[in-house]
């Protein structure tokens, strides 16, 4: 059966072979476990960051998933942005990944500060994209764009 629960720090271990997993995946990209470790640990120790919820089959994690926050003026609200998002292998398919969701939605709809949800999804990873156009997301007309100054893709 699959549970979703709040990740505690005694799950950073599972977060961070899940994060570096997913990075070289999805971008073919080499994480640090210099910066991913403390990275991890700071959402921990200030909540403000974000959170991480894990779904478990039998007691041990198979997925995962952080939100932060952004303000919406616009909106006078909060949107939950999806990040960090990873399904073990043997498991995707599996409904870890809309279970996750759906424990987000649930606490969106409960709290009245939160206008919506978001994620960003790497233009060439389609199957992502089919998963979360059938649950109900849709492409937004805004395009990312970024100036990273550590970690991977950063320049200068």
């Amino acid at each position: 059966m699959m549970r979703i629960r709040d990740a505690t720090l005694a799950d950073l271990r599972f977060i961070a072979i899940a994060n570096t997993a997913l990075a070289q995946e999805t971008e073919g990209q080499v994480l640090d476990p210099v910066l991913l470790e403390p990275g991890i640990r700071a959402v921990f120790d200030d909540p403000a960051l974000g959170r991480y919820y894990l779904a478990e089959v039998d007691g041990q994690p198979v997925g995962q998933l952080m939100t932060t926050y952004e303000w919406s003026d616009w909106r006078n609200g909060v949107f939950l942005w999806i990040q960090s998002v990873y399904v073990l292998p043997d498991h995707r398919g599996s409904g870890a990944f809309r279970s996750l969701f759906g424990h987000l939605q649930e606490l969106a709809h409960a709290d009245s500060r939160i206008c919506g949800i978001r994620l960003y999804v790497d233009r060439g990873n389609e199957r992502a994209q089919e998963v979360y156009a059938r649950l109900g997301m849709h492409h937004s007309n805004y395009a990312v764009m970024e100036s990273v100054f550590r970690g991977p893709e950063s320049h200068g």
